[in-house]
Order: C-alpha cells, then structure tokens, then sequence
C-alpha cells in the first residue's frame, strides 16, 4: 500500500511494505463463499468497488464491507487523487496518471539532452570554427562523458540518497549547464562574431561552451541511471502481473523518450539552422524546466526503495575475506555457508540471492571457520559475508562479459551524430524549392523507426514469438540484445553501400571539390531505420536486463553500466577516428574522413565498423550461451 506522504519529499518504504499495487484484484469473501473478482482503486487503506461502489478496507489483504450512510462514499471517494485512478484491470504504475507524469518529465529532459546533442556537431565545426575531425571527436568525447558520469550517480544513488534525491540534486547542476550554454549561444561577448557564415571564436568563448557542456555532462550523470530505475521500483516483482507490465513499461519509457528525441531532431535543428543558436539551445532549458517541475509535482506519490550502503565497500569485503580464507576449503553443501535467518536480507532494500555454483572461490568469504564463531566476526563484513553479498559480486561479474559486447553497438550508435551528418552534409539536402532539411535532422528516421518497432514489438512480435519460445516475454533478454546486434551489422553495411555510390558518382562527373553532391540527403534513411529498429533491441534489451538481472542494492549502478556502454562506444569511436586518420594520412593522402570528404573514402570506415560489429556478435553469442540468470527469494527489508 502507499504510505503517507507529507508535502515536502516522499517517504522511504520498503518492498515488503508494498506488495500489493494502486490498483489490484481483490477476492469479496462472503460467509464461507467467495464472490466474484472486482477491480478495485487503493488510496491508503481505502478500496473503492467500482463495479458496485462499495466502500471497503483491507484486514490482512482481504477487503471486508464497511457500513456508509447514504451520500457518504462520493465524499469519501472524491479526496481519493485522480493519479491513483489507475485504468481497470491495470497493476502497478503502467498507464495510470503517475506514470504519465513521470512519462512526460523524461520526454522533456530527453527533448532537453538531444536538443543539444544532435546538431551539435554542426555547432562546433561551424560556429567554433573547428574541423570535421575535431568536431567529431569534441562530440564523441562529450557524449561519452555523459554516459561516464552516471556512474557516480548511481553510487549516490545506491549507497546514500536513494534514486530520487539523487535525481533531484542533480537536475539542479543540469539546468546550471544549460542556462550558461544558452547564454554562450546568445549574449553578445559570449557568442563567437560571425560574418555570414564564417564565425570566429575566441578561446575564452570555446572555454565557456565546453564548461556549460561538461556541466551538462555532469548532471545528467544523475539523472539517467536513476530515472529508468526509479519507474520500474514502482512495480512489485513478487507480483506476476506487475512484473509483465514491467517489461511493457521499458518498451514504453523508450519510446517517451524517442517522442522527445523526434522533437528535437525535426523542430529544434530546424530553430537551431534557420532561426538562431540562441532559440535553439533556449527552448531544450526551458523544456527542463518544465521536467524538473513535473518531476516534483509527483514526489509525494512515489514508492522509493532504501538507499542499501555502498555497493563498492560490500564488494571488496567479499574479496578481501576470500583472500583471507584462500586456503579454506568450500564444503559442497551450499546449505552450510553463511546467511542471517531472521530477516529477509542483511542489505537494506534487497532481497536474498541463491547461491549459485560459478566463482566459487568468492564463496570462501561466506564460509565460517573457528574464528568466525563470535559476534563481532559476524558483524563485521571484512571477515565473513553472507551468501547474499558474495552473490552480489558474482552477479556484477557476471554482467560485465555482456555488458563489453555492446561497446562496438554502442559505436555503431554513436555515428548518427557525428560521420552519418557529415555525410550528408555533402549530399543533396532540398526538400522541394524552398526547404532544405538540415543533414542532422535526419535523425529523426531513427526516432521514426524506434517509435515504429516499439509497438510492434510491444504488441505483435512478443505474443508471436510466446507461442514458439513459451517464454512470457517472447524472448529472453539476452536474446533481444543479441537479435539488435546483428540488425546493427545492416545499418554500416547500408551507409558503406550509400557512399559508394555517393563517391562513384563524384568521379564520373568530377565534383570532388563541390559542396554538394546531386543525390537526395533520402538515401540515408534506410541506414537510420537499421539503427533505430536495432536500439529497440539491443537498448531497450540492456536496459530490461541490466535492471533485472542487478541485485536490488545495486540496480542504478548496474543500470548505470549498462550506460557506460554508450560512453566507452563514443570513446571507441574517437579513438577509431583518429587512428584512422593517421594511418590514412600518411604520405600527404587525404585520408579515409577528410575534410574534403569527396576525396575521401568514408565507405571504407563503414566496412570496418561493420567487421567489428560482425566479430563482437559471434563474440556475443558465446557470452549469451553460457550466462546464467539470477534467481532471487523472498521480499526486501
């Protein structure tokens, strides 16, 4: 049940506070019969039967009639919120008003984030006078800054503040980056002077671009471990129902997300091209704004899990009190290590893990000896640990092999902002004759094509595939991640095609040194599909299976290495740049990325992105074959 809130934040509660959702099936007992299932809506510790308008109230989990004088239950019914109107037959957050609440303050923090980051290659190169080479990488190495710092928040998160003060702290170092990045982009001595199209900029004006864009770094390091997983603590996992509806709700949160993203990459490029820097990155601040103060709005509405301690000083007790036993020998009984019998878990806010029988050497730090005897040993963690906190770094391990694979992805990803702009900026970019289309907005057919497969996945592909695989989510995730992977092999096998041709045509009519190249920008498009159908695979798949398969304690920190996917990937990517750069550069040749790309060959670093993605798949495929899925028991403190 939903514990009282005051006005000022949510109150901490704990799962096994909270079994039951908003809105929940309940039996009618009746003498020794049982009526009818109805539908009820919970406010506390109030059920409304809305079937039959009943007032009713929960002893033990069983609603039981309470007498109401005529005219009484609309009073008592209407102080009830409307966000706990959840729609009938609906568990959990999915689709009542709390998650729309929470849907929407992501949709504008996502329209914020890409607002800025899509075209921001184009202002760099353009508006800071900076080459195609240091654009790309300036660009790379700040979004994989952006995925690198969510580390730190997800420690906060998991150790200290909880998911919510965390996200709550750190918007306000968000909205501080995007306010000075404005700034930068339109008062005069901080903007860089230009005449036409040519833009000098100084280096204290570069200075302040890149500290308002690092700032942003930071606070989004916050927010994206935390926002994910925050939605998904508002499901039961013990129940069966709201756990479905939790696979659902990580389609769909993608999805709000791409909703943002589309803005971004057709109206906000557009502002950012036609109308001016300044409109363009003050629009994406005040739609944070605007998410921030949505964000609040629902505090007092929303189920918080326990901040469990550090996750880092739980992991290094089980390896130092394994080294300290590494001549003691595992009894082959399981039952016989270390584990608290009188409550659910010595973790605040984590269930138990069975033991599994994989990196048994961990499993030293659980077994007691003659030393261990005494309370003080049992209290302290650097001397014997339970079964649940060795497990818990078997189960991080364990993600990391999977975790690895989905760097070259995540570089394949990372070249929609940056060599995917490029080229087209040397393609054909008129829409009819009066409408260019900016080469970065093409992006918004990845948006497309993610908000295409969503649903069909959501809706069509998962009750297909239940019916061969009898798995209730259609796939397993590590399948889902996997079918992504090689789905994204298409995408740099499509743009290496497409500039193959783009170069063919080049050198039969010798325009290398012309702006453009009279082939339709629309030729891109089917390399964004290929992109975008592999995000709702491979992404939405990480997210799902970094949540689930984390230990309850330590879910915004593996949701956060999940993102850190994202950030070694651009890094990956800079660094693919440059050596390649300097080894086709040798000997005064243009190189395969020129700033000239005409006289360049761009097709041949698509074929190897795409190499690389064909060997981390079959790399991938072994990694699946041979992980094994968490089990856990029981309910949270």
């Amino acid at each position: 049940m939903g514990a009282k809130q005051n006005a000022q934040a949510p109150k901490k509660i704990s799962s096994s506070k909270r079994t039951r959702s908003p809105a929940q099936r309940a039996t009618v007992v009746r003498g020794n019969k049982k009526a009818e299932k109805y539908t009820y809506i919970i406010r506390r510790s109030w059920i409304v039967n809305i079937h039959k308008m009943e007032l009713l109230t929960f002893t033990r989990n069983q609603p039981t009639r309470i007498k109401q004088e005529p005219g009484k239950l609309a009073d008592s019914f209407s102080v009830m919120p409307f966000c706990w109107l959840n729609k009938i037959n609906q568990t959990g957050f999915f689709l009542s008003f709390d998650f729309m609440k929470l849907a929407v303050t992501e949709c504008c923090e996502r329209l914020a984030y890409y607002g800025m980051s899509t075209n921001l290659v184009n202002y760099i190169e353009k508006h800071l006078s900076m080459g195609n080479v240091a654009a790309s990488n300036s660009v790379t190495n700040w979004s994989g800054t952006c995925y690198a710092t969510p580390l730190i928040g997800a420690f906060l998160a998991d150790a200290y503040l909880g998911r919510y003060w965390t996200i709550a702290s750190f918007v306000v170092i968000y909205i501080c980056g995007m306010t000075l990045l404005t700034l930068s982009a339109s008062v005069p001595g901080l903007t860089p002077t230009c005449h036409g199209e040519n833009c000098h900029a100084t280096e204290f004006q570069i200075a302040i671009t890149f500290v308002a864009l690092y700032l942003i770094a930071l606070g989004t390091g916050g927010i994206k471990p935390c926002v994910s997983s925050f939605g998904a603590d508002q499901f039961d996992d013990t129940d069966e129902e709201e756990k479905e509806s939790k696979s659902s709700f990580f389609n769909w949160f993608y999805f709000v997300i791409n909703v943002g993203a589309m803005f971004a990459s057709s109206v906000l490029v557009w502002i950012q091209m036609n109308v001016g820097w300044g409109w363009g990155f003050g629009v994406p601040t005040v739609a944070m704004a605007v998410a921030v103060l949505l964000f609040f709005a629902g505090s007092k509405f929303y189920r918080l899990q326990k901040p469990g301690g550090s996750p880092i000083t739980r992991m290094l007790q089980v390896i130092v009190a394994s080294f300290r036993k590494s001549k003691v020998r595992v009894p082959e009984d399981a039952a016989l290590l270390y584990e608290i019998h009188d409550a659910e878990s010595s973790i605040q806010g984590s269930r138990k893990l069975e033991h599994t029988p994989k990196l048994t050497f961990f499993d030293k730090a659980a077994v007691e000896t003659e030393t261990d005897e005494n309370k003080e040993a049992a209290k302290s963690g650097w001397k014997l640990c339970t079964v649940t906190q060795v497990e818990e770094l078997k189960a991080l391990i364990s993600l990391l092999p999977v975790w690895a694979s989905g760097i070259v992805f995540a570089a394949v990803y990372s070249q929609m902002s940056t060599v995917f702009v490029l080229q087209g900026n040397t393609m054909d970019q008129s829409m009819g004759p009066n409408f260019t289309i900016p080469s970065a907005s093409l992006a918004l057919f990845d948006i497309l094509s993610v908000l295409f497969w969503t649903p069909v996945y959501d809706q069509l592909i998962v009750p297909l595939a239940r019916k061969f695989t009898g798995h209730e989510r259609g796939f397993t995730q590590l399948q889902r991640i996997g079918i992504g992977l090689l789905i994204s092999i298409f995408s740099m096998v499509s743009a290496g095609i497409l500039e193959v041709a783009r170069l063919r045509y080049v050198r039969t009519h010798d325009l290398y040194d012309a702006k453009e190249v009279p082939m339709s920008i629309f030729w891109q498009v089917p390399q964004y599909f290929f992109v975008g159908c592999a995000e709702v695979f491979t992404f939405i798949g990480q997210l799902e299976f970094f949540y689930d398969q984390a230990p309850d304690a330590m879910r915004s920190l593996c949701s956060a290495l999940a993102l850190t996917t994202v950030a070694l990937g651009n890094y990956l990517s800079t660094l693919l740049v440059t050596v390649v750069t300097k080894v086709t550069t040798t000997g005064g040749r243009a190189g395969w990325i020129a700033d000239n790309l005409n006289r360049g060959h761009l097709d041949y670093y698509y074929w190897l992105l795409a190499v690389l993605s064909f060997l981390n798949f079959f790399v991938y495929l072994w990694i699946a074959k041979s992980y094994t899925y968490k089990k856990a028991k029981g309910h949270a403190l």
